[in-house]
């Protein structure tokens, strides 16, 4: 007997199935719901090459072997919500609070310019009343640096504020919809937090210019195919011009500590069916990836991520910015070890790229 009870034969046969199906997608960026749950079941090795094959052909199209590189900057850890897979949880006292000034967050962009970058992403936990300086950090990033990109992950906000740090100049905006599904999506937040607030920020998002990024979890509690199946198909309808897919990893400190984490190479493949309904999109190879997995980063990127986020936040919080436990800081993962990140790139066969690194078919105004 084979691999899940099957035989030989059997195995041949599905693998058969299997390829012609990611064939179909290939080409036509879509296929039924029950074949996309066919594609998500029961990831293997067998399964995750011939789809992450796929992946690299379809990326090196369009991007070649160049991987962007962008420094995250967690800017605070203080947070409104109250997801239930989250350290950053707004009902978790086990946590040493910060927010970055300021003052503070432009000198670190400074230095991450000094190393090279061109591309900063400022994220922080969901937190209100500081629009009008998160504004200010992008215009005077935006004005020392008129060249770099400057992406927001600061979660679910009012339309005003939204358009007020795209007017200061932002370019970009991280928004996971954590789920394409419902049930789902109530099954990981508290009732204040609702799937249909989150669906509008994303769409107000777009309206407003900003290269939107969307993204979900794998593994996560309470996810069979069927919501996996329903992520590829979401992404593939909404277009968004990034997605960031990482595996669930519990948080000590949270209603889901005891759930186990989710699969690398669920995850992998999640990448890899991602970048094959999304051929120009922005994918991270992510932290959450490079945490569950020593060789995760080159592992993201052998599915068909091509981008990567050294860490720029101040070493002195960076470990306070805890949304599940043994996130990797250091080394290859942090903005100091850029020399190191460079090298294992190169090693791997990718050209790291410095550059802003816009969607294609983003046109700078």
């Amino acid at each position: 007997m084979g691999i899940n009870g099957e035989t030989p034969t059997t195995q041949e046969s599905f693998m058969d199935t299997y390829k012609q199906i990611l064939e179909r997608l290939a080409r036509e960026r879509r296929v039924s719901h029950s074949e996309m749950v066919r594609l998500v079941e029961g990831a293997n090795e067998e399964r995750l090459a011939w789809a992450s094959g796929l992946a690299r052909e379809i990326r090196s199209e369009h991007f070649g072997n160049g991987v962007f590189l962008r420094a995250l900057m967690e800017i605070s850890n203080c947070c409104r919500g109250g997801c239930y897979y989250c350290g950053l949880r707004a009902e978790n006292d086990h946590l040493r609070r910060y927010t970055l000034s300021t003052e503070e967050i432009v000198g670190v962009c400074r230095e991450g310019y000094g190393l090279g970058f061109r591309s900063f992403v400022l994220q922080s936990g969901e937190v209100l009343g500081r629009a009008e300086e998160v504004a200010e950090v992008v215009r005077r990033v935006k004005s020392e640096m008129p060249e770099v990109a400057v992406t927001l992950s600061l979660g679910e906000q009012s339309a005003e504020v939204y358009e007020l740090w795209r007017r200061a100049g932002a370019d970009r905006y991280l928004l996971r919809h954590e789920s394409a599904t419902r049930s789902h999506y109530e099954a990981l937040h508290p009732k204040r937090m609702s799937f249909e607030g989150r669906q509008e920020c994303l769409s107000t998002l777009r309206h407003l210019g900003y290269q939107v990024g969307a993204g979900f979890m794998v593994g996560s509690p309470y996810q069979g195919a069927e919501e996996l199946a329903r992520e590829v198909e979401y992404v593939g309808e909404w277009q968004p011009e990034m997605v960031g897919i990482g595996p669930f990893i519990p948080q000590s400190h949270t209603p889901f500590a005891d759930f186990k984490r989710g699969s690398v190479e669920l995850t992998l493949l999640m990448v890899a069916l991602t970048r094959i309904v999304l051929p120009k999109a922005l994918i991270p190879a992510t932290t959450a990836l490079a945490s569950a997995d020593e060789r995760g980063t080159l592992r993201g990127l052998g599915a068909g991520a091509n981008v990567v986020m050294p860490n720029l936040t101040p070493v002195e919080v960076r470990a306070d910015y805890a949304i599940y436990d043994g996130k990797k800081i250091s080394r290859e993962e942090s903005a100091e070890g850029l020399d190191l990140l460079c090298e294992m790139l190169q090693e791997g066969g990718y050209q790291p790229l410095l550059t802003r690194g816009d969607h294609p078919d983003f046109r700078i105004d």
